[in-house]
């Protein structure tokens, strides 16, 4: 590994878990090493290790001195065949980077799986899931009028798709192919696209004759849905692997898994902090560290028990309903989500990923 790129992989444990999260993010290599003054490799820290993190309840500005992992393989500057080592050591730890570090401990160089591989990976067979993926796709989308005056939110184009398009694309390549759709809004123009467009994918859906709320149309999947299944707003791309918060949800013996994505909220304006009227300080334009629900949840059929049929809820009041009698967790993310249920975040998204081919 050449020394710049080597450079942008450490980081000291004074560094806050935000910003670990936006290297990572630069780096793309999934991993940071944790070094001293004197690049003395003291730890390594990962997506998970983060997300570990923040659900224990650490804050975004605490260190990663409080998340890393003290315990890592490596392998000494001086081994015999070193890279022959790295990749027995990367297949029998399924690790995908191994720090090199000399006689005193410093970090001299880190071998990546592609170093060995080149650009070729060993990819592991997909599995196919029979797990359930529910699309709210009923609302009027009055946010991102005008366009949804002529069509369906669903069908919205992002790039040379629908949103729809994408959503499905995103869970098949995790293995999921069953799609049920709420309808209700222009549903004549849903009904006609998905049976019209052939898909390698099972797709049904359920027709509200009124609306019921971003969660009410749940109720009439009572009894046709026996296993956990995942549900996601239309408006809603991410880009995550829902094989593994799949994994995640059914670990925690939880009803509902939110999955929520880091998100700064910027106040433009002056903060007046004031105590017995006397001004404390002023925080100018602050910037808060927030997690935002991404509308992406991973539920147990027994939540749909808890949804009259035919009444109309929101999904906040179920959610609250089954937080006072049930577990309720929170995966969070910090990157790969875009909304585009409003006309700014829309724009936003066509900027960002027009240019990138297939899109």
């Amino acid at each position: 590994m050449i020394k710049e790129k080597l450079h942008s992989l450490l980081i000291t444990s004074d560094v806050t878990i935000k910003e670990a999260m936006q290297k990572l993010g630069e780096t793309q290599e999934k991993i940071l090493f944790v070094v001293d003054e004197n690049s003395k490799l003291l730890g390594t820290v990962n997506d998970g290790d983060i997300r570990r993190g923040l659900i224990k309840g650490l804050n975004f500005t605490d260190t990663v001195h409080n998340i890393m992992h003290r315990k890592f393989s490596y392998i000494l500057q001086d081994t015999h065949k070193i890279k022959e080592t790295a990749k027995q050591m990367m297949a029998e730890e399924k690790i995908e980077q191994i720090p090199v570090i000399g006689k005193d401990g410093v970090i001299v160089d880190v071998i990546l799986w592609t170093d060995i591989l080149g650009a070729k990976r060993v990819s592991k067979k997909k599995k196919i899931y029979q797990n359930q993926v529910v699309v709210m796709a009923g609302g009027k989308g009055t946010r991102l009028d005008p366009f949804t005056r002529i069509l369906p939110k669903p069908l919205i184009p992002v790039g040379n798709k629908p949103v729809i398009e994408h959503i499905m694309n995103s869970f098949y390549r995790s293995g999921f192919y069953r799609f049920i759709y709420t309808l209700n809004y222009k549903k004549e123009y849903l009904k006609l696209f998905l049976k019209d467009n052939v898909y390698s994918y099972s797709i049904d859906w359920i027709e509200e004759e009124e609306y019921l709320g971003t969660a009410g149309s749940l109720g009439f999947l009572l009894g046709k849905i026996t296993d956990t299944f995942f549900v996601i707003n239309c408006d809603s791309l991410i880009d995550v692997d829902f094989e593994k918060i799949l994994q995640w949800h059914k670990k925690q013996n939880a009803a509902i898994t939110i999955v929520g994505c880091h998100n700064e909220v910027k106040i433009p304006y002056g903060v007046l902090e004031i105590s017995n009227g006397k001004l404390e300080r002023i925080r100018e334009k602050p910037v808060h560290d927030v997690i935002i629900n991404t509308g992406l949840y991973i539920m147990e059929p027994v939540v749909l028990t808890f949804i009259e049929n035919g009444k109309r809820m929101d999904m906040d009041e179920l959610l609250r309903i089954i937080c006072s009698r049930k577990k309720v967790c929170v995966y969070p993310i910090y990157k790969g989500w875009i909304d585009i249920g409003q006309l700014e975040d829309y724009k936003n998204t066509i900027r960002m990923l027009g240019e990138h081919e297939g899109v």
